[in-house]
């Protein structure tokens, strides 16, 4: 008989739903009960793409003798990690904080008043049953022991939570790329040993710090990591698009489930490569990345899907591997054996003797050969007929956000309206689907939309319409994006010390409400933040988003100090805040066609960029108040230009302006 998830809407949740173990929902109901039942609570935490939390299922929620002691001795509850992020950061830092690394399937067991007594990951069954019975027996005899070990994990996370603000410099820049360059891998590229993370926000920082200060050991960190990234087998070379990371250093063999986050912070990563040095295969990744997207995870309406399953018919990459047998049977002999030769498909095999398609021996790997692209259509085509792989397709508020920013950047660098139009129609469909009085919803599946949103719902979805306003300069854009920091500021922030809370102030008080600063799989909702405050500052000059800008970054100063490299997106703001910025205000009747063009064309770092016409000054007007004293020509475009804290005459063309930027650089 079905349990109480049949009546969710996760995907994840409804995978357990026909589990014999009464699983419950995170709902005031369940917590109730284990207080009312002094039971204490096995809470399981995962997500619907997720390989381990998969086999841990099979082996033991689905395990008649597993459910019988949970069902008896505990209050057991499932949470989707994806819908409540906010949960999930709570137990993930109880379970780090007690074995030092963490990850998912994650398993809590409480107290009744939700305090952690023992964390950890995937157990086989054996072990979870050898714990759950001795955990039953204790709590029968000696609960006390436990509740007062829960109380100390949970006094110790609450104190972790103190930060002595700070000040940022360049110095404490320098030193974060000072530590990735010790961590990173020379011959394979990426940081650290495997398993490798694309961790693409890391490479954004790189790269704008490059961009600053010419540092030719930087861009090639990240050359080298995204030429190696590509080539391996964690890029799909037949369907496109990224698996989440690598099991071993040469980027061959991934974890091979898709998450939409990372490809969208991959497709900026590459995108600003591209921008910065303008090599073609950059721009076909970023194409090929995004293409994925449209196809596979974008909702009719226009939202994004979260993501696919590593595994079909329970075997996790049996859907991506080819043999040399299946190609020619597919391709026919000759273009079989061309396209094998081409993309490492052998005999042997390079993963449960099958291939995973990759470029890592070719030599001329950044040659696009054109008659290549048929014969992967018809592979892609064809590996459609296999078993369908899992779509988890809830659309996910702050993940929108993230891929509405790198669509909109693509769309601008490599002229792609198309992917522009993606990026708009994303913010239509959370607008109607996930607004409501202003404030955000976290998650809306299949037309029903829950749950309130968390501080990376509003940070994420507010940088991507900033990047949105940098592509279209569209007024309305920049006031959507407003609208969201008022939310966080009004809702998250601590004035006082600084910070942004996970959760707001009037949403379900967890037994901690601990400021997350550190960047892991995505940037923290606190660095995106900060960077979100620093851009309307700079872009409005409206003393509330810097005065809240100063107190986030000084706060975010003191809390990176210990280690810079893990807070790459805390960094990359500090490199816009410190390094030398510049403010171009355009005004004219119309967006002039070549501003757009200039603003693609030539990579400006630190420029903030306004557009001003008469259909858009009430709304600017009412956002960045100064820009009411700069007139608007009867025809033609006038470019007002600052550079620090010196403003030059206005010039009325973009070649005008480009000589105006020049002779004040030469200046300097």
């Amino acid at each position: 008989m079905p349990n109480l998830l049949q009546f969710e809407r996760s995907p994840y949740l409804l995978q357990h739903a026909d589990n014999p173990v009464d699983w419950h929902p995170w709902n005031d109901e369940a917590l109730s009960m284990a207080r009312r039942e002094h039971k204490p609570i096995f809470l399981s935490i995962g997500y619907s793409t997720c390989h381990w939390c998969h086999v841990m299922a099979r082996e033991s929620f689905t395990s008649p003798e597993v459910a019988a002691v949970l069902n008896r001795f505990f209050v057991p509850i499932k949470v989707d990690r994806e819908e409540r992020p906010d949960i999930d950061s709570v137990y993930m830092a109880a379970c780090m904080a007690m074995n030092g690394s963490g990850g998912w399937p994650l398993t809590v067991l409480l107290t009744p008043d939700e305090k952690p007594f023992w964390a950890g990951t995937y157990l086989p069954k054996e072990h979870l049953l050898f714990l759950l019975e001795q955990v039953a027996q204790r709590w029968q005899a000696q609960p006390e022991a436990l509740a007062d070990a829960a109380k100390a994990l949970t006094d110790h996370l609450r104190q972790q939570q103190s930060v002595r603000p700070g000040t940022p410099t360049p110095a404490l820049v320098r030193s974060g790329v000072v530590q990735f360059a010790e961590q990173f891998d020379e011959t394979w590229g990426g940081f650290g040993p495997a398993p490798k993370f694309p961790s693409a926000h890391n490479l954004l920082f790189i790269l704008q710090y490059h961009q600053r200060t010419g540092d030719p050991a930087s861009l090639r960190m990240v050359e080298t990591t995204l030429e190696r990234m590509y080539r391996g087998g964690m890029f799909d070379h037949i369907g496109g698009g990224f698996s989440r990371y690598s099991t071993d250093r040469q980027w061959l063999v991934p974890h091979f489930e898709k998450m939409l986050y990372d490809n969208a912070l991959l497709s900026l990563a590459y995108t600003e490569a591209y921008r910065q040095t303008l090599k073609p295969y950059y721009a076909k990744v970023v194409r090929r990345t995004l293409d994925y997207v449209l196809r596979e995870l974008t909702d009719p309406d226009g939202g994004f899907y979260c993501g696919q399953d590593a595994d079909s018919d329970g075997v996790e990459g049996k859907y991506y591997v080819f043999t040399p047998e299946e190609v020619a049977r597919i391709l026919g002999e000759e273009d079989g054996q061309r396209f094998c030769r081409r993309y490492g498909i052998t005999a042997r095999g390079n993963f449960a003797q099958k291939s995973i398609p990759n470029l890592i021996d070719a030599s001329d790997w950044a040659e696009e050969d054109p008659t290549l692209e048929p014969l992967r259509e018809a592979l892609y085509d064809a590996r459609k007929q296999r078993t369908r792989l899992h779509r988890d397709d809830k659309v996910l508020t702050a993940w929108n956000g993230l891929m509405i920013a790198a669509f909109a950047q693509a769309g601008l660098v490599l002229e792609e309206s198309r992917y522009v139009d993606a990026a708009k129609n994303a913010v239509r469909f959370l607008q109607t689907n996930v607004m409501e009085n202003g404030r955000l919803l976290a998650r809306w599946y299949h037309g029903d939309a829950a749950h309130p949103g968390k501080l990376e719902d509003y940070a994420f979805f507010a940088l991507g319409l900033l990047t949105l306003y940098g592509a279209t300069l569209q007024a309305e854009v920049l006031e959507a994006a407003c609208g969201l920091s008022s939310q966080l500021l009004d809702r998250f922030f601590d004035w006082e010390q600084g910070g942004f809370y996970p959760y707001a102030d009037d949403g379900e008080q967890l037994i901690t409400r601990t400021k997350e600063v550190y960047d892991g799989a995505m940037p923290s909702g606190n660095s995106a933040a900060a960077l979100v405050l620093s851009r309307l500052s700079r872009l409005t000059g409206e003393p509330r988003w810097r005065k809240a800008a100063d107190l986030q970054l000084r706060y975010l100063a003191g809390a990176v100090q210990s280690y810079p490299a893990g807070h790459s997106m805390t960094l990359l703001t500090f490199l816009e805040e410190l390094w030398p910025s510049s403010e171009l205000i355009c005004t004219a009747t119309s967006c002039p066609e070549d501003l757009l063009a200039f603003l693609r064309e030539e990579p400006h770092p630190g420029l903030t960029t306004l557009l001003k016409t008469k259909d858009n000054s009430p709304i600017l007007s009412s956002l960045a108040p100064f820009t009411d004293s700069y007139p608007i020509p009867e025809k033609g475009a006038q470019y007002f230009y600052c550079q620090g804290k010196t403003c030059a005459q206005p010039v009325q063309s973009i070649p005008a302006l480009r000589s105006l930027m020049a002779s004040l650089s030469a200046e300097k």
